[in-house]
């Protein structure tokens, strides 16, 4: 009977999220498991793989496969040079990818997938490492392998303990676990990591600072500290960004006043606040920050504040100024 030919089984929601919890369990069990049993060949493996003066090729069939190409993505992501090779297709005419200096990172739970297994002798012939990842390490992969991690499981997580769900979690796992290790052992940082994922979020908030997302020049709102409201109204609402810096005869940064100051003091004391003294309506002591800080440090400065603008100073003269929508803009915050 195919699927869509069957009848739902009668089953509360209670019984069936138990179904559902047990599988986590399950999964989580085997983790745990493994990471009680693996030994020095781990750190084998992370230290062979940050010498590797290639790139790692990383094959697999079926479920297996579908971890590899997750593992080889993972590798890449950390700036280790890494690529999937389907096994089938590996041993017609894909194999010519392969390089001397590049490590083979094969993954079979059972070690005998004979289309990975075809794979072995050339990279032999190369001389290029075998990393296995397998749940048999008395299997023909294994036994060729320099380097085996272990991926044993006692059971499968589902209902009928017969799809690929431990093991292949657990396979997946181990992939990040000697990646994680790899990065540390080449000294990647948080800067390092951004520089490969430019286009997304991540990438933008480690990247990207105050001084590639700041006003500047004809932009920034300046009212001259001896001015009166009056004059400072016009530098708010001309610029766009709510607020006038002001400054002093040197040039440097006196205080901040803005939209919001002009409304409470119209509050307490009427439209006669026109003429009152910019330097007795501002903020002395305005929030800023410096050029070179990214942009991210900005996001978290107006956070903590409440504030939506940011004055950019370098040696307490104002070169800039950001706004809470320069940084949404640019996919910061």
């Amino acid at each position: 009977m195919l699927p869509h030919e069957r009848e739902e089984k009668s089953i509360s929601n209670e019984e069936l999220l138990k179904i559902g919890v047990d599988v986590l369990k399950n999964e989580a069990d085997s983790l745990l498991a493994s990471a009680g049993k693996i030994g020095m060949e781990m750190a084998e493996a992370a230290r062979i793989i940050s010498r590797c003066g290639g790139r790692i090729v990383v094959s697999g069939l079926g479920k297996s496969g579908h971890v590899g190409r997750k593992t080889a993505a993972t590798f890449a992501s950390l700036g280790v040079p890494a690529f999937f090779l389907h096994a089938a297709e590996g041993v017609h005419g894909d194999l010519g990818m392969v390089c001397r200096e590049d490590i083979g990172y094969f993954l079979s739970n059972s070690g005998e997938t004979r289309e990975l297994i075809d794979l072995i002798p050339y990279f032999k012939r190369l001389g290029a490492p075998i990393i296995a990842v397998t749940g048999n390490v008395d299997s023909t992969l294994a036994r060729e392998a320099d380097i085996v991690l272990d991926c044993h499981v006692d059971h499968e997580a589902d209902p009928l303990k017969l799809a690929p769900t431990s093991s292949t979690t657990l396979q997946m796992a181990l992939g990040d676990a000697v990646a994680g290790m790899t990065t540390t052992l080449l000294g990647l940082g948080k800067e390092d990591f951004a520089m490969f994922h430019p286009g997304g979020t991540l990438g933008k908030r480690l990247l990207l600072r105050v001084s590639d997302l700041m006003g500047t020049g004809a932009r920034i709102p300046f009212t001259d500290i001896d001015a009166m409201v009056r004059e400072a109204l016009f530098h708010i609402t001309s610029k766009g960004y709510g607020a006038t810096l002001v400054v002093d005869a040197k040039g440097e940064l006196a205080g901040i006043f803005t939209d919001g100051d002009l409304r409470r003091l119209i509050e307490r004391h009427g439209v006669q606040t026109f003429d009152s003294p910019v330097a007795q309506c501002m903020t002395k002591t305005p929030c800023v920050i410096e050029p070179d800080k990214l942009a991210v440090e900005a996001l978290r400065l107006m956070e903590e504040r409440s504030i939506s603008v940011l004055i950019v100073v370098e040696n307490n003269k104002p070169v800039g100024v950001l706004h809470l929508h320069d940084l949404l803009r640019a996919g910061v915050a």
